[in-house]
C-alpha cells in the first residue's frame, strides 16, 4: 500500500513517501476507507502521537468511499458509500494512504455538493470551529465577535458558523490581501493584523476565537467584555493553558472564560456540517491538490505560512 510516512523523531523529522506497508483490515465495528483525499496538517511533525504509532502514517482529514465493513458494524452506511471522517490523533494509522481504518463514532456522508479534495480538506478545521463555538463559547445569537487568522482554515470556518449558527457579528483579523476573501464567507468587518493598535478599533466583543496565539492573542484578549470567553486553539498554546500561570487580564475581568482545548473528533458533527455545505450555507474551503507521488511536496507546501485554505494530496481519482 502507499503511504506518507514520518520518520526519524520531532527534532529531526523526515517526510517520506513508500509504497509497501501492508493493507489495513477492518475489524469490529470500524470501516476500511478507501482514501480518495487526505488533508495535510504541517504542525503534526510536531504531536506526539504519531511517532507513538507503528507505522507511523500521519493524516486524520480524509474523504473517500467505504470499502469494507467490520464484522460488527451495524451503522447506516455500506461498502460504496462515499464518506469523510477526522481520525483521532491517537489513531493506530493516520489517513495518508490509500487505505484508511475509521471508527463508527469518527465518520459522515460526504456531501454530494462537495469534491473528495474539498471534503478532506474539512474535519479538523470544521470540528475545530464547531467545538469552539458551541461547546466552549456558548454564546447568545447576534453576539459580537473576533476571529484572529480568519483567513486560514480554522478561521475560515470559525467566521462562517458565527454567521450561520449564531447570527453573529463577525470581526475578522487578517493581512489585508485576504479581507475581500473573509467578508464574502459573512465576516462584518476586517481588520489588518499589520495596522498598530489594531485592538482599539475593535470595540467591545462577547467572545475571542484565537487561531495566532502569541502577542496577537495577547492583544485580542484585551477587547473581550468581563463574563465573555477567550477560545484560542493556538500551537504553541499560551502557558496558562496548562495552568502555568493565570492570564494577564484575568484580575481586571475576573468573569472571562478563558479555553484552550484539542479537538475531539465527532462523526455526529460532521453529519451536522455536511448538511450546511450541501445547502450552501457554510463554503467549502480552498485547496491545492498534489497527487499522491508528490506528497513530500504537499508537505513542503503545507509548512508555507500565509496561505489560505488547505493543501491535499490525492490517493485515488
Amino acid at each position: 500500500m502507499k503511504a506518507v510516512q514520518i520518520l526519524g523523531d520531532k527534532s529531526a523529522p523526515s517526510v517520506v513517501l513508500t509504497d509497501n506497508l501492508p493493507q489495513p483490515t477492518a475489524s469490529g465495528s470500524d470501516l476500511l476507507i478507501r482514501v480518495h483525499a487526505a488533508g495535510v496538517t504541517a504542525d503534526e511533525v510536531s504531536w506526539p502521537e504519531v511517532y507513538n504509532t507503528r507505522n507511523r502514517i500521519p493524516g486524520h482529514d480524509i474523504s473517500g468511499v467505504v470499502s469494507a465493513l467490520g464484522p460488527s458494524y451495524a451503522g447506516p452506511l455500506a461498502v460504496g458509500d462515499e464518506v469523510f471522517a477526522m481520525l483521532a490523533a491517537d489513531a493506530s494509522q493516520g489517513g495518508q494512504a490509500e487505505y484508511a481504518i475509521a471508527s463508527q463514532a469518527e465518520v459522515a456522508r460526504k456531501p454530494t455538493a462537495i469534491s473528495h479534495a474539498q471534503a478532506a480538506a474539512l474535519p479538523i478545521p470544521v470540528l475545530t470551529a464547531w467545538e469552539a463555538i458551541v461547546q466552549h463559547a456558548k454564546l447568545e445569537k447576534g453576539a459580537r465577535v473576533l476571529v484572529t487568522g480568519a483567513s486560514g482554515a480554522v478561521g475560515v470556518q470559525l467566521v462562517q458558523l458565527a454567521k450561520q449558527l449564531l447570527g453573529a457579528e463577525v470581526i475578522g483579523l487578517a493581512s489585508s490581501r485576504n479581507h475581500s476573501y473573509i467578508k464574502e464567507l459573512g465576516a462584518s468587518t476586517a481588520i489588518d493584523y499589520n495596522t498598530a493598535g489594531w485592538e482599539e478599533s475593535v470595540g467591545s466583543v462577547d467572545a475571542v476565537f484565537d487561531t495566532a496565539g502569541g502577542e496577537t492573542l495577547r492583544k485580542a484578549s484585551k477587547t473581550v467584555r468581563d463574563g465573555g470567553a477567550v477560545v484560542t486553539v493556538a500551537d504553541p498554546p499560551p502557558p496558562w493553558a496548562f495552568g502555568k500561570e493565570e492570564p494577564e487580564l484575568s484580575k481586571a475581568k475576573p468573569q472571562v472564560k478563558w479555553v484552550y482545548f484539542v479537538v475531539t473528533a465527532s462523526g455526529e458533527t460532521l453529519g451536522k456540517v455536511a448538511e450546511l455545505l450541501q445547502a450552501g450555507t457554510v463554503k467549502p474551503l480552498k485547496v491545492t491538490e498534489f497527487p499522491s507521488d508528490k506528497a513530500v511536496d504537499a508537505w513542503e507546501f503545507g509548512r508555507q505560512r500565509g496561505r489560505t485554505g488547505k493543501v491535499v494530496i490525492q490517493f485515488a481519482s
